[in-house]
């Protein structure tokens, strides 16, 4: 967080760069803008340029005769900012190419000169100190008007708002109207201390807007003069115009069409940007309550029962709230590395309670997190149908689902999953239509993962596909509802998709299923094995290569005998032994990729 508050509160600089910027020791003399202490001294100035920005039109237009203590205080606030031109010459800088600290003092001496340094000199001169030194023009309109160069330091304040509307620790929409206001106050002030400066000026108080309606408006006081000026700039700002004080000389006629003229500018940027941020508030509500209406309308158009529409109402409220968290939109956002790293952190402890996923390796546990996305289902919500096409795979995050299956036209429920269990994974990995519906109980955040993106990942990892499909099949054998067809049927399409058995005879399923029916569809090969059988010839004393089938285990030697006799066209085969010559008479003792050698009589 202090890492992204850095980015949002200073210049546009990268997460890394800020990090490795504050680290790096700058050269002697040369301070950081990021030191503690030259925030500091940021913030000072920043009340400096509020406090000149109304000073300096008040006393433009009031303050004829300046008395020493607000020209003390001038000349003093001008020496701050006298200062901080030379700090800037020893304040490194962002290069905006390539987001490092620029601490050599020839390139910030020379940056500075290229840019804002001839307005901060003009902006701080103390025009009003040179005025007291030519006698003859200490109050002269010209050096007051040379001192109103001083609301260059406004600049400062816009930078400010900038950095603020990107800080997220702080409410965007207070923020700009915080600046909204400010920018309308200050052109309210100015604009009445420049007309009375006009009434002021004029030769004849009486044929101007304030002497009309005050006379011996001079001998009132600075408030009373003040307060009527700034009446004058809001009703005119807003078109209210009441006619009480208008314009009674060419100057104040001129002066009020170009402040008219500014004010539709001003208006129009108030108002675009205040509908802006109303909009963007209630926009999305709108939209949401136009899509509800929308709904009830198709459903009553069409006639639809009340759970039906229920569930369609149900689920666009649930989308209306999870929009909010934009989950999605902030993922598909950041580069796959970061999130992979958020999905791990996220959805590894739920993926790891799964019982398809015991025992694989960890990179394939990387693959499955990273291809999943997360989802919210409402109360009541079908998500996956009985005997409906395999699409997805789904993760219980948080919830419940039912677990329903339809027997003789009545829905029965069989289970009701909770936190980390899988359930869509038999129509899928097996390739046959969906044997159970399952159904939402309340609010659920499900992992979802495509059925391609599944079969690919385990195709592409060997050693993980005989984990997976070895915890099917023992999930299969140990729930009693499957019957012997659909293991069957299911043992199949495994073989077909995932190449386990594709090499078998057609002798070696037989035996499979011959054995699956004798166990009543309750005994499965718990583990594949494929290895490789030669035949041995007595004759020459060495295998023969053109002999050599590769096989899947089978459950026995004599299935093994069996298989032997009939891939080497009914030799009668005897022995069989490892490439060491041991003899082999256990069926366990055989391992994956195992060379075995028949030998003839």
């Amino acid at each position: 967080m202090e890492t992204i508050s850095n980015i949002f509160h200073n210049d546009p600089l990268p997460p890394l760069g800020a990090r490795a910027n504050q680290s790096i020791k700058l050269r002697k003399f040369i301070i950081s803008p990021y030191d503690s202490r030259y925030r500091t001294w940021e913030t000072f100035l920043l009340v400096l340029v509020v406090y000149s920005a109304w000073i300096c039109p008040f006393e433009l237009a009031y303050l004829r005769n300046l008395s020493w203590k607000v020209s003390l205080v001038d000349n003093i606030i001008d020496s701050f900012f006298a200062i901080d031109i030379i700090l800037t010459f020893f304040l490194a800088y962002l290069d905006q190419k390539s987001y490092l600290l620029v601490d050599d003092p020839k390139r910030i001496v020379a940056r500075y000169f290229s840019s804002w340094f001839l307005f901060d000199v003009c902006s701080t001169i103390p025009y009003q100190l040179l005025g007291q030194i030519f006698k003859k023009h200490e109050n002269g309109l010209a050096y007051r008007l040379l001192s109103m160069l001083r609301l260059w330091r406004l600049r400062r304040l816009s930078e400010l708002f900038a950095r603020l509307e990107k800080d997220i620790r702080l409410n965007y929409y207070w923020i700009r109207c915080t600046k909204l206001i400010s920018v309308t106050l200050f052109a309210v002030h100015c604009s009445g201390c420049f007309n009375y400066l006009i009434a002021d000026r004029y030769p004849n108080p009486a044929r101007t807007w304030i002497g009309a309606a005050i006379s011996n408006y001079r001998s009132q006081s600075l408030w009373v003069r003040y307060v009527t000026a700034i009446y004058w700039s809001i009703t005119t700002l807003t078109t209210t115009g009441y006619g009480d004080l208008h314009a009674e000389n060419q100057r104040e006629m001129l002066f009020s069409i170009c402040y008219m003229l500014f004010n539709l500018g001003l208006t129009a940027y108030l108002i675009g940007n205040m509908t802006n941020l109303v909009v963007q508030g209630s926009c999305r509500t709108r939209n949401f309550r136009d899509t509800i209406h929308a709904a009830s309308q198709f459903a009553a158009r069409n006639k639809l029962p009340g759970h039906i529409k229920d569930e369609m109402l149900s689920h666009i409220c649930l989308r209306y709230k999870t929009e909010g968290l934009k989950q999605k939109e902030t993922l598909d956002s950041l580069p796959k590395g970061i999130r992979s790293s958020i999905a791990c952190n996220l959805f590894l402890p739920v993926i790891e309670k799964v019982y398809l996923f015991h025992g694989v390796s960890f990179t394939c546990m990387i693959q499955l997190v990273t291809e999943m996305e997360a989802e919210y289902y409402p109360p009541r919500e079908v998500v996956i149908l009985q005997n409906e096409a395999p699409r997805d795979v789904y993760i219980l995050v948080s919830g419940a689902v039912e677990e329903r299956v339809e027997i003789d036209g009545t829905e029965k429920v069989q289970e009701v999953l909770c936190d980390g269990e899988i359930f869509g994974e038999i129509g899928v990995i097996c390739s046959i239509p969906q044997p159970c519906a399952f159904h939402t109980i309340k609010v659920s955040q499900l992992l979802r993962l495509n059925t391609a993106v599944l079969k690919n990942i385990i195709k592409e990892n060997s050693d993980d596909r005989r984990v997976i499909l070895n915890n099917l099949s023992q999930k299969m054998n140990q729930d009693h509802r499957f019957s012997t067809e659909v293991m069957e049927k299911s043992l199949q399409m495994m073989h077909q998709h995932f190449g386990e058995y594709n090499r078998c005879s057609a002798l070696n399923q037989d035996n499979e299923k011959n054995e699956l029916k004798a166990n009543n569809g309750h005994s499965m090969a718990l583990e594949w094995k494929r290895v490789t059988i030669h035949m041995y010839s007595q004759r020459n004393k060495r295998p023969e290569a053109p002999l050599a089938k590769v096989i899947n285990l089978p459950g026995s030697l004599d299935k093994l005998f069996a298989i032997a006799c009939q891939k080497f066209n009914n030799y009668r085969l005897t022995k069989l032994v490892n490439p060491e010559f041991a003899e082999i008479d256990d069926i366990t003792v055989i391992r994956d990729g195992d060379h075995l050698f028949f030998m003839e009589i």
